[in-house]
């Protein structure tokens, strides 16, 4: 079964890769995988046709795929959804009492005066916000790929209209999110394959569409108000202070280099299963940073860009990621991290 649904995805032009047998985080392939620095990059997996580093590895050889999960049939499948450009709807139907009002429709105001009772998953909430637009409501699009999730949630399949690249979001987040409860699966992310079953459950097609729609356009109105497409490059280089400006030129490559290299650990541990050492990883990269900002070679605000990556790497731990990074910046504040020296 695993291995129809993975050449099934295939010929619809998606990028599959293997998932961890029973669970919904990507297999991984090799020791190194779990070591901080390490990347899809320098990994000698994929050239060698093995799988590694998650959505990295996606595939549509069909060879590959064939081999993949016929030798290993008990491996689940995922979908790279920016290579195939689709822009998932991920709804969540966990029941939990809401965050503050500013934090359900982030941008859109929601008065006192309006009553929440019964408002307790993301399905109400993409209501509301289908109803404020007076459009209609994505759980219900007979028109597009949906798949019942395992816990009850829902996955509404979408593929770009344009070769925007849409960005990953949390709906928990309180920086980029489109709802509440809400996550977006794109560029940068993969979605669970429909038919793949792990430990809680099948995900399930419903309806009678087996295709994605294109992407509504007050959907994508939607998704780019809320941050989802990357900031437009601007060629300003943004001012260096005058202490930092030898240290940024020394690094090679400058401040957005340098934050690159502080983010990629984290980032990876959004690609591989779970037991990659989030919490030491993320420490480690907020010590850094608040090491760097310290010695001028980055700027306080840099410290967004880890809250973002953090959230994208571990969905749902915000409250978590920013007590490490807090602590961890505070400690590393203390030790300026200049040419040739480590924090």
């Amino acid at each position: 079964m695993p291995l129809t649904t993975a050449r099934w995805c295939a010929r619809q032009g998606w990028p599959v890769h293997p998932l961890a047998p029973g669970r919904k985080t990507p297999a991984a392939n090799c020791e190194n995988c779990r070591l901080p620095g390490h990347t899809h990059t320098d990994c000698g997996c994929l050239p060698a046709g093995r799988w590694c580093h998650g959505f990295h590895a996606a595939t549509l050889d069909r060879r590959r795929i064939d081999q993949w999960w016929g030798t290993n049939p008990q491996l689940g499948v995922g979908v790279a959804c920016g290579p195939a450009r689709l822009v998932v709807i991920d709804i969540d139907a966990h029941a939990a009492q809401p965050p503050g009002r500013d934090r359900l429709l982030p941008g859109i105001p929601i008065g006192n005066h309006i009553d929440l009772t019964g408002l307790s998953t993301g399905f109400h909430t993409l209501a509301v916000l289908a109803a404020l637009r007076d459009a209609p409501n994505p759980a219900e699009d007979e028109s597009t790929l949906r798949v019942r999730t395992p816990s009850g949630g829902l996955h509404v399949w979408y593929t770009a209209a344009d070769s925007r690249r849409w960005q990953c979001s949390s709906g928990s987040s309180p920086s980029r999110a489109l709802a509440w409860q809400v996550d977006v699966r794109a560029h940068g992310g993969y979605i669970i394959a429909p038919g793949t079953t792990t430990s809680a459950g099948t995900y399930t097609p419903i309806g009678k569409s087996r295709q994605p729609a294109v992407l509504p356009t007050w959907l994508a109105q939607e998704l780019e108000r809320t941050g989802h497409l990357p900031a437009p490059h601007s060629p300003t280089i943004r001012p260096v202070p005058p202490r930092a400006r030898h240290a940024v030129l020394a690094a090679g490559g400058g401040r957005h280099h340098i934050l690159a290299a502080v983010l990629a650990p984290v980032e990876a541990c959004g690609q591989v299963a779970e037991g990659a050492g989030f919490s030491d990883t993320l420490n480690r990269a907020a010590y850094t940073l608040g090491g760097l900002v310290a010695a001028g070679r980055l700027l306080p605000e840099d410290a967004q860009e880890l809250r973002e990556a953090a959230a994208a790497a571990r969905p749902g731990q915000e409250r978590r990621a920013e007590q490490i990074i807090s602590s961890g910046m505070a400690a590393g504040l203390k030790r300026p991290l200049h040419d040739g020296s480590r924090p």
